[in-house]
């Protein structure tokens, strides 16, 4: 079938986007979907920071292309292939951007996230079985971004890939219980498990930072500190359940936190993926405290801190990836959280976009003028 998507053929366009159009809107070729895969109608996709560093080529030095990006999205099952299990036509459905082979050591021990299979497909931008299923109208292999390639109309992913949602969640909003929603919350109750008064510092507050907030009030972390270069996040920020308020580029940020919380934070999470930043969060915390690494930095970045304090004061940097999530338990533990109206998703929300203006949206998100965009396509 052919089906409507934005195509990435040249990484590292300059901006503004709107003019240099590294996505091209195009018609592609899909195949049905093959054993054990699903054909998607894609209700809603997120334009996430991981999407832009792939235009902007900043944190995939080889990435397969032409490719279709879009990883966070929630859509409605139109076929399914050949040996499907648990999943039918007209299900609802979130995309989780790493497929669970359920079955390599990573899987068996309760770590999914770091599939082996899946995360060796990711980087091969196929399908876990390893397949491609878009093409150029002439032929040509396109690549998957995360098994996912939601930024188009229609998708086939592998079943791995997809979790069963309940259907009185509101599906254009689901998209962002795949990335944004299980990556900020998970940092909090997977990655650090943070205890009740517990006080906790967020660097960064894009949708995955806001996200972190919402996970720390959850769990009641206190006091919250949020820490930004734009002023306009603050508002919000507060609103989701910090307490205190940070401008980065006034002052020191360490001195201030360490000030409101006499000595530093026993949580400093980096959601930005600077690896400046990432050194300011480790001499946020206290000793014996741990820095969670969320954001990625580009590839070619290293990270350098005191070492001693690693030994002489226990401190612990620690990576989270999806939010050290088990998805398939965890997107439904959300939901769930969400619809109950303890995790206030919809003030994440920027205005939704349509296909044509996706170059547009990723110049608005570089800039930093909004949180989180949906685009749209039912």
């Amino acid at each position: 079938m052919r089906v409507e998507a934005a195509v990435l053929y040249e990484p590292g366009r300059p901006s503004p986007y709107a003019e240099s159009k590294p996505l091209v809107i195009e018609e592609v070729e899909l195949d049905a979907p093959g054993p054990g895969e699903v054909l998607v109608e894609v209700v809603s996709a997120g334009l996430c920071h991981s999407d832009l560093s792939a235009i902007n080529g900043s944190m995939y030095a080889q990435l397969p292309d032409p490719i279709i990006l879009g990883h966070e999205a929630s859509g409605i099952i139109k076929e399914v292939g050949p040996g499907v299990k648990d999943m039918q036509v007209d299900d609802h459905v979130v995309f989780s951007f790493v497929p669970m082979c359920g079955h390599c050591q990573y899987c068996a021990i309760g770590r999914p996230v770091l599939c082996k299979h899946g995360n060796r497909a990711n980087a091969h931008g196929t399908l876990i079985s390893g397949g491609r299923r878009f093409h150029t109208l002439t032929g040509r292999e396109i690549a998957y971004f995360t098994g996912t390639s939601a930024f188009a109309h229609f998708t086939v992913v592998a079943q791995e890939s997809l979790i069963v949602v309940d259907r009185k969640l509101p599906l254009d909003k689901a998209a962002l219980f795949g990335c944004a929603l299980i990556t900020g919350v998970g940092a909090v109750m997977n990655t650090a498990r943070v205890a009740p008064g517990e006080p906790v510092a967020i660097f960064g507050l894009g949708g995955v930072g806001l996200s972190t907030i919402m996970g720390a009030k959850l769990v009641g972390a206190s006091p919250i500190i949020a820490i930004d270069m734009l002023p306009s996040k603050f508002e919000l920020a507060r609103r989701l359940g910090a307490d205190h308020t940070i401008a980065a580029g006034e002052g020191d940020p360490v001195a201030r936190i360490r000030e409101l919380t006499n000595g530093g934070v026993e949580y400093a999470f980096d959601v930005v993926g600077n690896t400046n930043v990432l050194a300011q969060a480790f001499k946020a915390t206290r000793p014996g405290g741990k820095t969670i690494a969320i954001g990625i930095p580009p590839t070619d970045k290293f990270l350098s801190t005191h070492a001693a304090a690693l030994v002489l004061q226990e401190k612990v940097i620690q990576g989270s990836f999806m939010g050290s999530a088990i998805p398939r338990r965890d997107i439904h533990r959300l939901t769930h959280l969400y619809m109950a109206g303890k995790l206030p998703l919809d003030e994440l929300l920027s205005p939704a976009i349509t296909l044509a203006e996706i170059n547009t949206g990723f110049d608005r998100l570089a800039q930093g003028q909004v949180i989180r965009q949906l685009l749209h396509f039912v």
